[in-house]
């Protein structure tokens, strides 16, 4: 990464860019229902902040091209992905970290952390070891970068083992990087994912061994959220381990009960970022953003 690749923070708007305030101004202004903000992506009511996680369309942007997309739409915060465009890794010199974190320092965006694919579920005891000596590394990359923590997940149940062995592996290694993070100022944020794992029930259980107080629950908003009795009962199955971070999909896509969702995390009175996850790959990610955020600002609004 080189000071001369930087994107002049102050550059005069282009036409497409006029056009893409000029369209949030007047949807915010129009629709009764999408109050206006304080700040970017935060109803004033409401102490939630809209961001995003850069898979699927932050992927292929440089950190540049990233922060600047993430300022035209009013994104106020991005949980970096690895093995995007981006390139924000561990492989990282001193003198590349100090400057991811002088980007984000002189943006109007907030580097939340990092999506790490660590995982701790396997029967193999050296690949395991290797994914929670993997997560240490991020948790220092991001230390050094100016991020405050790194995303893990449960990825499915180890073949032919018990699950109750694998749920308390998964909770002692959490246990591990948790602690770990602790010292480096990193919270550790465990996505509710994968085949079997992401029942809440199973990520109840895990929490029950990954007692740390450094590692939290990270909602996926995933199908397996209305299984059982239903989300609101998964919801509070889980809530006293929420970190600052949920993730979601497109707010208008789908039929996932995003409303009642958000309705939830404001009766517990829920401070973090609603980051979107998306699955769809429009062309004008600008717009595609700006469209996002007004929806979450009404789902949030009381």
């Amino acid at each position: 990464m080189s000071q001369n690749a930087a994107t002049p923070r102050f550059s005069p708007p282009n036409r497409r860019q006029m056009l893409v305030r000029s369209s949030q101004a007047f949807l915010a202004a129009g629709a009764a229902s999408c109050l206006s903000s304080s700040a970017w992506g935060k109803p004033a009511d409401s102490n939630m902040q809209f961001g995003l996680v850069t898979y699927l369309w932050g992927k292929d942007m440089t950190l540049p091209e990233l922060i600047d997309t993430c300022e035209q739409s009013g994104v106020r915060g991005v949980e970096l992905r690895t093995e995007h465009k981006h390139a924000v890794e561990p492989s990282l010199s001193a003198a590349e970290r100090d400057e991811v974190r002088k980007r984000f320092a002189d943006s109007q965006v907030e580097l939340i952390g990092y999506g790490s694919n660590c995982e701790y579920h396997s029967a193999d005891v050296a690949q395991v070891r290797k994914n929670i000596e993997d997560t240490k590394r991020f948790v220092e990359l991001m230390h050094d970068c100016g991020g405050t923590g790194v995303k893990v997940k449960p990825n499915g149940f180890a073949k032919g083992v018990p699950h109750e062995k694998t749920i308390e592996q998964i909770g002692k290694s959490l246990n591990e990087v948790a602690a770990f993070g602790e010292g480096y100022g990193q919270k550790i944020r465990v996505e509710v994912h994968g085949t079997g794992t992401s029942a809440l029930p199973v990520i109840r259980d895990i929490f029950e061994v990954a007692d740390h107080p450094n590692v939290y629950v990270c909602w996926n908003s995933n199908n397996e959220d209305l299984a059982g009795d239903g989300l609101e009962a998964n919801f509070k199955m889980v809530q006293e381990r929420f970190g600052d971070t949920v993730h979601v999909r497109e707010l208008n896509l789908g039929d996932y009960p995003y409303e009642q969702l958000m309705r939830l995390f404001r009766g517990i009175d829920y401070a973090g970022w609603i980051l979107l996850e998306a699955r769809t790959d429009p062309q004008d990610k600008v717009a595609a953003l700006v469209e996002q955020r007004l929806i979450f600002e009404r789902l949030t609004a009381s």
